[in-house]
């Protein structure tokens, strides 16, 4: 969920994602590349990225990543569940 909302912003490159999503936490998630690249992949083998080969700011060659719109639609249903989730911990939470 958090790589296809950040793919929402644009194409990114792995190491991109992963710092954005460091950056926008406030250093509260960090994505190894043992889980990020995996995830990566199964975006792409169901259809909710896509990639090509493009060239960093720093002159490097890596895979951009960019969400489809089966991914947008992939992306409003995981936060519709995440929502719901969260909702109900916080009444679990709240009761006495």
């Amino acid at each position: 969920m958090l790589v296809l909302k950040t793919l929402t912003r644009g194409s990114n490159h792995g190491y991109g994602i992963a710092q954005h999503i460091h950056r926008v936490s406030r250093d509260a998630l960090r994505i190894g590349e043992g889980s990020l690249y995996p995830a990566l992949q199964r975006l792409l083998i169901n259809g909710w990225a896509e990639a090509e080969w493009g060239i960093t700011e720093t002159n490097r060659k890596a895979r951009y990543y960019k969400i489809t719109a089966a991914g947008r639609k992939q992306l409003a249903s995981e936060a519709r569940t995440f929502n719901f989730l969260v909702a109900a911990i916080a009444e679990v939470m709240e009761s006495a």
